[in-house]
């Protein structure tokens, strides 16, 4: 397979938003010449990721479907493009802290860390409230004592696919995953990001509407 330059992938991305467009226009729009664009525009057709009617412009062609289908636009997307930042707190903070960050951030899980700022746990709304309801001195406890520990721990790498993520959420029934990466030097994970139920689905609707 020919790898596209990113300037021939912005023609295409173009060309899908506005098509038909002249070539003209496609490189008014890119802020270059109409000569400079001519060998790429050469190669999308041959490579029909776009086609060309005389005088009436360029348009999206039959491998650009293809590939902008919704199916292959979420299957291109990786955790790293639409993971948020994570909510971190140390393992000696109380679940009346834990409890408080929940609410503050809103958000529905917390990562845990320990003195070397690696992942030590997880911890959810769920757990909190488990813990919370009807033991009034539960509050005062560490969060260690409450949150899921390794090697339990679901996670998913920056690299992995959106799909990946998805599939290992409904197959755990988890809302949340921590987005990790490897301590170089260190045993542990470091978080890097989180990935939600609510991330996947803003990335569908994006998707659903083309924005």
């Amino acid at each position: 397979m020919i790898e596209l330059t990113a300037r021939q992938l912005e023609i295409i991305d173009l060309v899908g938003k506005y098509a038909p467009i002249a070539g003209e226009r496609i490189a008014e729009l890119l802020g270059v010449s109409r000569p400079t664009i001519r060998s790429d525009l050469a190669v999308l057709v041959m490579l029909r990721h776009i086609d060309a009617k005389p005088k009436v412009g360029y348009f999206l062609g039959t491998a650009a479907h293809d590939v902008h289908t919704p199916s292959k636009l979420i299957e291109s997307v990786k955790v790293k493009d639409v993971m948020g930042i994570p909510v971190l707190l140390r393992e000696t903070v109380t679940v009346s802290d834990a409890v408080v960050a929940l609410f503050l951030e809103n958000v529905g899980s917390l990562m845990i860390v320990n003195q070397e700022g690696v992942l030590a746990g997880v911890v959810s709304r769920k757990d909190l409230l488990k813990v919370t309801l009807g033991h009034a001195t539960a509050t005062a406890m560490p969060v260690s004592l409450v949150m899921t520990r390794q090697p339990n721990i679901i996670t998913v790498k920056p690299e992995d696919s959106v799909l990946e993520a998805a599939r290992k959420m409904i197959h755990h029934e988890v809302d949340s995953l921590p987005v990790v990466k490897a301590v170089e030097g260190r045993d542990g994970l470091e978080v890097v990001g989180r990935i939600t139920k609510t991330t996947m689905t803003k990335l569908l609707l994006d998707v659903a509407l083309g924005t």
